[in-house]
């Protein structure tokens, strides 16, 4: 088996930081990299793409709405071209940064509550790969199983790869359990390490509410910002060596949409 393991990257904002960067890199092979948007600045962006370069990480696009004051968790109002063009921006931001740096964007990963709506809404999807395509066909997404996002770039002929969060816990349609309820948020590291196995082993993963849903994932996800996030990607990157997993980027994946 093959599969990724990414982590969201670049989330401070001037002398600020949320994450270790620096100690995440080396346990990952792909970072979603913060655009500006909910975390993320020029300079905080430059350190970000040349850490990765330096330890042949691929790096995506973070995008989000423009809400650095709720992390991106809150839904700002938009029709479909206002939308479009905001996530123009930030991939013209990061593909800048990226070019002087000697890297590219390989993939975009939608954060926190696009990426919940992007999930979820049909008409946000097609709008995100609407964007994205026009800037860079090639670019891949990462997307939840069964997703509107997945469906809407498979029907444009994008690449895509389904993502597992493994320290968040899912509702029965395979959505993330909102942050809100009790349990949401999984900081047992054994446990989460766990679930993760248990996913490889049979493609299954108990929801919040105790039922079983499938999933077949190719990319594990690890929040920086969750405590313990180093020694949780260690312990990930661990248990899938152990396992014989074949450790790779998201550009040595081939096409695993639907």
């Amino acid at each position: 088996m093959r599969i990724d393991i990414n982590a969201d990257l670049g989330e401070g904002f001037g002398p600020y930081t949320i994450a270790d960067d620096a100690a995440l890199m080396p346990l990952i092979t792909s970072a979603n990299v913060a655009c500006g948007y909910h975390a993320g600045d020029p300079v905080i962006m430059d350190r970000t793409v040349r850490l990765a370069k330096e330890h042949g990480v691929d790096i995506g696009a973070h995008v989000s709405y423009p809400d650095r004051m709720g992390f991106g968790r809150r839904v700002i109002p938009m029709d479909a071209n206002e939308l479009e063009k905001h996530v123009l921006f930030q991939l013209g931001a990061l593909h800048a940064i990226a070019r002087a740096a000697g890297h590219r964007i390989t993939h975009l990963n939608p954060h926190g509550a696009l990426g919940n709506q992007a999930s979820a809404d049909a008409g946000i999807a097609e709008t995100l790969v609407k964007a994205t395509y026009a800037f860079d066909p090639d670019i891949r997404f990462l997307v939840l199983p069964g997703s509107s996002l997945e469906r809407a770039a498979s029907a444009a002929g994008m690449k895509c790869h389904r993502l597992f969060l493994a320290d968040r816990a899912y509702t029965q349609d395979r959505q993330l359990a909102p942050r809100s309820l009790p349990g949401a948020v999984i900081k047992d590291r054994d446990l989460v390490v766990a679930r993760l196995l248990r996913l490889l082993r049979d493609q299954t993963v108990e929801t919040i509410d105790g039922q079983t849903i499938n999933m077949d994932v190719q990319s594990i996800l690890v929040h920086s910002d969750t405590p313990g996030a180093v020694d949780l990607a260690r312990e990930i990157l661990r248990a899938l060596q152990a396992r014989g997993t074949d450790i790779v980027s998201l550009s040595q994946l081939g096409d695993n949409c639907a």
